[in-house]
């Protein structure tokens, strides 16, 4: 007769990961796109994860985490970001500290190759950075990385400052999801009735539904949010240059 096992003690302030469900399409009005956040506490190793039907987004928001997917390992740190294909198995762990990442998933029928984006190489990058009238768009995950409705990134407004042209999308629902400053921000179908207007600061969250226009205004401080997009794959500046010049009113793609 083989031996037990020993007992394994796990005491009250042990590492801890857990998984925190913030919008799905059930409670949003979104048809495709989920969004959490991912926590870790002390060192951890996550169980396998997986999303049958559903390919993400990886952002790491703080600390810094190591992801197992596919039989290799990514280290996510400050901004970077990690595409994880359809039902592909991964895992997150840490050493110490604390650590936050939040996910972004939308449904997908097909898987495409995991991607990395490091924040320090992304941000230095002309090519995936869009400069806007006091403020800076970087394009972590773009239609140059193979996807079936995601692409994702950040922007950085600096102090006192607001989207401009308002913009609405017949083909892409959005989420904001705030991660350091404070602002306000404007949802709405027609500027006459202007249905939602918020506060918003670090870790506050914004749906945006098709259709509306989303105006986004910076207070005293740098203001820094990741949008992610399910949909067409496009960014709305690099298909319309009107968005860019800010020769228009508003606009509608």
């Amino acid at each position: 007769m083989s031996q037990p096992k020993p007992a394994t003690f796990v005491p009250a302030d042990a590492g801890a990961f857990r998984y925190v469900e913030k919008s799905n399409p059930q409670n949003s009005n979104l048809q495709f796109l989920t969004y959490g956040v991912y926590e870790l506490n002390g060192p951890i190793q996550s169980s396998p994860l997986a999303h049958p039907t559903e390919e993400a987004l990886l952002f790491c928001w703080q600390g810094e985490v190591a992801v197992s997917l596919g039989g290799a390992s990514y280290t996510l740190r400050h901004y970077d970001v990690l595409y994880v294909p359809r039902g592909a198995a991964y895992q997150l762990g840490q050493n110490a500290g604390e650590s936050r990442v939040i996910i972004c998933r939308a449904s997908a029928d097909k898987a495409h190759p995991p991607f990395h984006a490091k924040w320090s190489e992304f941000s230095r990058d002309e090519r995936r950075i869009r400069h806007l009238k006091g403020k800076d768009v970087f394009l972590m995950f773009d239609v140059s990385e193979p996807a079936e409705k995601l692409i994702a990134g950040y922007t950085i407004f600096q102090p006192g400052q607001r989207s401009w042209p308002p913009h609405n999308h017949t083909d892409q629902e959005e989420v904001y999801i705030f991660i350091k400053g404070h602002g306000s921000m404007e949802v709405y179908g027609d500027e006459e009735t202007k249905s939602f207007v918020r506060s918003v600061g670090e870790g506050d969250a914004v749906t945006i539904p098709l259709l509306n226009y989303h105006p986004v205004f910076s207070q005293e401080e740098e203001l820094h949010f990741i949008w992610c997009i399910a949909g067409n794959r496009y960014w709305v500046g690099d298909k319309n240059k009107d968005f860019m010049a800010g020769k228009v009113e508003k606009l509608t793609t």
